[in-house]
Order: C-alpha cells, then structure tokens, then sequence
C-alpha cells in the first residue's frame, strides 16, 4: 500500500509558543509543518522549500507584518495559497489583500484546527 505523501506547511509568526503549538496541533493532522519567526526568516524557509503549496502567517509581526511577508512571497511564489491567522479583527489591508487574491482566508485566533484543516485541503482540492 502506498503512503500518502504529507503536505506541507509553513506557519509565520513572531510567538514561539504559537509557532509549537500549531506545529504540533498540525503534525497530528498528517502536515509536515514548517516554522519560521518573521516574514523575512518566512522568505528564506520558501526559497529553500519553494514547492510549499500554503503558508499561513500572522498579521502582526515586527519588521514586516502578514500581509507585506505575503505581498513580497506571493511575487516569487505565485502558485502558493496563503492565509492570515490573527488575534485582531478584519483591517482594512487584510481585506484589501483578500479582494486582491494575496489571502485566501482570513482567520481568527484562537484557531480551529479541523477549520484550518478544511481550509487547507479544500485550498489544495482547488489548485
């Protein structure tokens, strides 16, 4: 019997309980999770691992918040499904990103894994 290869994921955010956390929550869910604690290290992991097919970042990060990690990734990495995961409310730059197909969904912590789970795959059903 074949083994499903694991999908893998890249998780950006600047808290590393959060990093552990969804690393281990989605280890579980069969992903192979791939961390990083700000946009620019976000950058480095995706030229490293460039057939990432999602990311999800966190909004608020300093040096570089969510949307502008995605912007800069998303112009060398056209093909990735990126998603926004924060605390904070729906700002306007989150939507404005989302009406202009950088961000997928927008989602709000604390997170739902199985949410994040449909998220993905259905991302990934699409693609």
């Amino acid at each position: 019997m074949l083994q499903q290869e694991k999908t893998t994921v890249l998780y950006v955010d600047d808290e590393p309980i959060n990093l552990y956390l969804f690393e281990r929550v989605f280890t579980r869910h069969n992903y192979n999770v791939l961390t990083a604690c700000s946009g620019l290290q976000g950058l480095e992991v995706m030229k490293t691992h460039p057939d990432i097919p999602v990311v999800i970042s966190d909004m608020r990060m300093p040096g570089m918040n969510g949307v502008e990690f995605i912007t800069e990734a998303k112009k060398i990495f056209p093909q990735t499904v990126f998603f926004i995961l924060t605390s904070f409310d729906l700002t306007p730059e989150i939507a404005r990103a989302m009406e202009d197909d950088l961000v997928r969904k927008y989602i709000r912590k604390p997170f739902d894994q199985y949410e994040i789970d449909r998220f993905i795959k259905d991302a990934l059903s699409a693609a």
